[in-house]
C-alpha cells in the first residue's frame, strides 16, 4: 500500500485507515487545511480540513448518509483529536 506522500502524517492516517476499513477501488484524500488558514478551526500547523473522495462496494445499497456515517466512524479519533472539517465524496463501483 503506497501513501500519499504529499500528505502528512494526519492525512497519511487518514488514507491508511479508510484503505484498511473499507479496501476502496478509489481512494483521494486531500488537505484543504491552507483554503481555511485563520478560519475557525484552523490550526497553525495545518492538517485540520480535510476532502476525501472515495469508492468502495462497501458502500453499495447504502444511502449518502449511510456512507458518510460509516467514513465519519472510521475516522472517529482523527475527528474528535485533531480534524475540524472533513468533505466526503463517496459512491459505490
Amino acid at each position: 500500500m503506497t501513501l500519499n506522500a504529499n500528505l502528512g502524517p494526519v492525512g497519511q492516517r487518514i488514507t491508511k485507515k479508510l484503505r484498511n476499513s473499507f479496501a476502496p477501488s478509489a481512494l483521494e484524500v486531500i488537505d484543504e487545511s491552507h483554503h481555511h488558514a485563520g478560519h475557525s478551526g484552523s490550526r497553525s500547523d495545518g492538517e485540520s480540513h480535510f476532502r476525501v473522495v472515495i469508492v468502495a462496494e462497501a458502500f453499495r445499497a447504502k444511502s449518502r448518509v449511510e456512507q458518510h456515517r460509516m467514513v465519519n466512524a472510521a475516522l472517529a479519533d482523527e475527528l474528535k483529536e485533531r480534524v475540524h472539517a472533513l468533505a466526503i465524496q463517496s459512491s459505490a463501483p
